[in-house]
């Protein structure tokens, strides 16, 4: 399916360096505040209380905060979960305070608080109520960086299998540059790193090689059929005849993550932020990134042609 076909093949690899430059630029920028400020973690790596209550009318949050900020909270997240009478909260772990009584703590600044703006005392009903240690965040964290590791090497495995070593060298630079610029933009707005974050990070990745899967094929197809072509050529070429199948596909991507991001809510906030940016460095990454550095490894026709050896008759 196509809304349009460009004729002529837009020169991509004449500006190839340009592109390149870029994207060091902007992974250097990301590597920097990474190094600088860090990640901010949520509970669920740093560990914590984390609170789900029930009111029988729509709170007012910015009083909540401030009387837990009252009570002696610090660094308290409070937000809706699934509708306004239900209310999240995230307590972080306090070295001072009892992990136990955190809970009752919690409910008793809630209880000073009138509910629906009225100056009646609010009495929120407890749904759940969960603590996440330390050393389970710290094996959260090592759990997420592994399941990274072995997405990356399941990249490389299998585009080395389908295509040739240089297509995978190059696509999986492509997709850690868009895995570092999404933690390099939490990093600097200090965004709040999740699981959902984390879950979003690992399905960029898997949605960026798609796109290069898509880009390489064409790629070696074009090697197969047209013949006279130079790789800068072969190159724009895949790309150009691609470019109607990227916008249908991350056009209707970005509609579903849009949507998320508008109404989804505090919970899938940076889940949907998070995907937004890897859909479209991925798109920038898969096309201007990852093809120039193939054509930049010396890939070729003859590397997609097997040459026919002729068999030499027996000799009676």
């Amino acid at each position: 399916m196509e809304f349009f076909r460009i004729r002529k093949d837009i020169p991509f690899m004449r500006h190839a360096l340009v592109f390149n430059v870029i994207s060091l630029l902007t992974f250097l920028l990301a590597v920097f505040f990474l190094a600088n400020r860090g990640l901010h973690f949520s509970i669920e790596f740093t560990g914590g209380t984390l609170l789900e209550v029930n009111y029988a009318q729509a709170p007012d949050l910015e009083k909540l905060r401030k009387q837990m900020e009252m009570d002696g909270f610090t660094d308290t997240q409070i937000q809706n979960f699934g509708s306004s009478r239900d209310v999240l909260i995230r307590v972080p772990l306090s070295k001072d305070a009892e992990t136990s009584k955190v809970g009752d703590r919690v409910m008793a600044s809630l209880a000073k608080v009138g509910a629906g703006g009225t100056a009646a005392i609010a009495a929120p009903t407890l749904k759940r109520v969960e603590f996440v240690g330390p050393q389970v965040g710290k094996e959260l964290a090592s759990d997420g960086a592994m399941a990274l590791l072995l997405v990356v090497c399941g990249i490389v495995l299998y585009l080395a299998m389908r295509f040739e070593w240089r297509f995978a060298i190059s696509a999986i630079i492509a997709n850690l540059h868009d895995v570092v610029i999404i933690l390099g933009f939490f990093a600097l707005f200090q965004w709040e790193f999740s699981l959902p974050v984390l879950a979003a990070v690992l399905a960029v990745l898997g949605y960026s090689v798609n796109e290069s899967v898509v880009v390489f094929d064409r790629v070696r197809e074009t090697f197969k059929k047209k013949r006279g072509l130079t790789t800068p050529q072969v190159l724009d070429h895949a790309i150009t005849s691609t470019i109607s199948r990227t916008i249908i596909t991350h056009g209707c991507t970005q509609m579903m993550v849009t949507s998320m991001l508008i109404f989804g809510g505090p919970a899938l906030h940076y889940f949907a932020l998070a995907l937004t940016i890897g859909i479209l460095f991925g798109i920038y990454s898969s096309v201007l990134v990852a093809s120039p550095l193939v054509m930049w490894m010396g890939v070729s026709r003859e590397q997609f042609i097997q040459v026919k050896v002729e068999k030499q008759e027996a000799v009676v």
